[in-house]
């Protein structure tokens, strides 16, 4: 019989561990903000010779790269294990792990969503003019495996994004101010990530009563966000400094109410690719063109696409070119028009919705 899930709690102890201990398939969503092994070796001093509060725990310290793979090959394995098939997982560094931390992932069978830059609207100057600013923290959002129905709230991020898709590179100020959590007039934690980051993803990738899990919870940004927006959590954490902080703050969350947390998904009229052919807004054998590369294909009389020795719907022939990825094919097969620029044809249906809609 398999223990119970500790749903909305801190679990005290090494990740790995805690990871092994909990249910296979039971996660929606991960967000993992590990030690970025950032190798320093020295103080660092600002022109006034003031000492700079850099990250200098024993927590992100290593012997070299392979003791690093090794934890990092460790947890994400074991990450990998409690997620569900439909589940994804966020892993945040910087220039000095993330490179490292990405192709373990590829080698663990993960599947790379997007990379998501956070670009820091205050970032720490260099001091020592030596290097360009560290403005950024990459993201790296993958699903389990590939292929897989996964949560993305699409319509989620353009509303949060005034109505716009949203991009993948994200303008946010780190923690600071009220926000920045402190302990006898110190930083509680060196490497404290703003709330608004973990809204966009736990906003974008999980839905109302999900299962949210951060294995290196810190002062437990994570757990706080994912309450205020009706998720369930857990978060794992080694340090007992950490989780006394974590918790004190947590309690003092309150979770929004039902109405604002159930956002009713905007209903689309649906529009089968073939009433473009039946509008005239396209013709049978009229030439599409794939967005990643250019491939030309022809449309059917039926609907369907021929590409090659390939023929089916707009989505089953994008696939194909993707090597099965998941493919919309609305966002990504264009049409040329009069004066030959490529439009997507997902203009084309919504023009025709758009027109049902003023004909209603």
């Amino acid at each position: 019989m398999s223990n119970p899930l500790p749903v909305n709690s801190i679990l005290h102890g090494d990740c790995i561990e805690v990871l092994k201990s909990l249910p296979e398939n039971s996660v929606d969503l991960i967000f993992a903000d590990p030690p970025y092994n950032l190798q320093l070796r020295n103080d660092l001093y600002r022109p006034n010779m003031t000492k700079v509060d850099a990250v200098n725990d024993g927590w992100d310290k290593f012997t070299g790269f392979e003791e690093y793979d090794t934890f990092t090959r460790d947890w994400l394995s074991a990450c990998r294990c409690v997620l569900k098939e439909t589940g994804t997982i966020w892993v945040i560094g910087s220039y000095h792990n993330i490179y490292r931390v990405g192709s373990i992932m590829q080698d663990l069978g993960f599947w790379t969503l997007n990379d998501v830059i956070f670009i820091k609207n205050n970032p720490m100057p260099n001091f020592r003019g030596v290097r360009f600013t560290n403005a950024h923290e990459t993201m790296i959002w993958a699903q389990k495996k590939p292929g897989a129905k996964y949560t993305f709230n699409h319509q989620s991020m353009k509303a949060l994004n005034d109505d716009l898709q949203m991009r993948s590179d994200w303008y946010l100020p780190i923690a600071t101010g009220k926000q920045r959590l402190k302990v006898n007039g110190r930083k509680a934690h060196s490497t404290q990530k703003p709330e608004a980051l973990l809204y966009r993803v736990i906003m974008a990738s999980s839905n109302p009563g999900d299962l949210v899990l951060d294995p290196f919870f810190g002062t437990g940004t994570t757990g706080a966000v994912a309450k205020k927006l009706g998720r369930d959590w857990i978060g794992i954490e080694r340090d007992k400094k950490y989780i006394k902080v974590a918790q004190k703050r947590i309690d003092a969350v309150r979770k929004a109410d039902e109405e604002s947390l159930h956002v009713e998904k905007r209903k689309q009229a649906r529009v089968p690719f073939g009433s473009l052919l039946e509008n005239g807004m396209l013709k049978p054998g009229q030439t599409l063109y794939f967005a990643r590369n250019g491939t030309r294909a022809k449309i059917l009389s039926n609907g369907h696409l021929r590409c090659g020795k390939m023929t089916g719907s707009i989505h089953g022939v994008a696939r194909s070119l993707m090597n099965d990825a998941p493919a919309n094919g609305w966002e990504v097969w264009f049409y040329k028009d009069k004066n030959g620029n490529k439009i997507v044809i997902d203009e084309l249906r919504e023009k025709l919705r758009s027109d049902e809609r003023s004909n209603v």
